[in-house]
């Protein structure tokens, strides 16, 4: 295992470290936009790019880009919403997603605001649904920005801090523990099994705000003028009924 991972780490520190931190941002810009997201899988390429960095310098440098990556990419989703959003919903690509995701993601951005903007970055389709849908919506952009940013600074610190320590864990031990691998296995699994356990319970968390609302009972509708008290009761006895004729002998 240890000569495995070897050549894979040595591999990826042969890229030169500007090409990698291009190629890292590069596809976590195409992760958040345009539905790209659905298919390029940022978080390994992330994880990946990680696996090479080497010193604070390349550590910082490769998450600013992710995080830079990540805002342009839902900076072109939101425009693209913005001017296309419509003509993109229905487009075949848009009809491949399926209308139940693009009404979810209509229905959280509309009951929670900006708190949905943040934590769909952390939720799979909607990552790459809800920019587009903050498009189409009447929110700003400065707002959106506001909302995703910090997100996206905490998306990628997170991957690029745990895949980056996982490696330099595994190069200090690999000279003198022959399981040394598989402890960097067992890492990379944990942290992905817990990312997918947290987007489970937020899913969960959430669900009902994405999700349709029953409708209310139908209530007969009452005059202003009359309360409710006075519709339970009925003529007063004795009370003239008008609609009655009285006839005379």
């Amino acid at each position: 295992m240890n000569e495995l991972l070897d050549g894979i780490l040595a591999t990826v520190q042969g890229v030169d470290p500007v090409v990698r931190t291009l190629l890292a941002g590069l596809g976590i810009m195409l992760e958040t936009s345009v539905l790209i997201g659905l298919i390029v899988p940022g978080d390994t390429i992330v994880l990946v790019a990680a696996t090479g960095v080497e010193g604070p310098v390349e550590f910082v440098a490769l998450a600013v880009a992710v995080v830079v990556g990540a805002l342009i990419g839902e900076s072109i989703g939101f425009a693209l919403g913005r001017w296309f959003g419509p003509h993109i919903q229905h487009s075949r690509l848009g009809r491949r997603i399926g209308e139940h995701n693009w009404h979810r993601a209509q229905r959280y951005l509309a009951r929670r605001g900006g708190p949905a903007v943040f934590i769909s970055r952390f939720l799979p389709v909607l990552h790459s649904l809800v920019p587009l849908t903050v498009g189409m919506s009447d929110m700003t952009y400065r707002r959106f920005m506001a909302w995703t940013a910090p997100a996206c600074v905490i998306w990628s610190f997170a991957y690029v801090g745990v895949g980056s320590a996982a490696a330099g864990g595994y190069r200090e031990l690999s000279d003198n523990l022959h399981w040394a691998g598989y402890l960097f296995v067992a890492v990379i699994i944990l942290f992905l099994v817990l990312a997918w356990l947290g987007k489970k319970l937020l899913l969960r968390l959430e669900a009902r705000h994405m999700t349709e609302s029953a409708a209310p009972p139908p209530h007969p509708a009452v005059p202003p003028h009359i309360s409710p008290a006075e519709t339970t009761k009925g003529p007063a006895a004795g009370a003239a009924d008008p609609s009655r004729e009285d006839t005379v002998p």
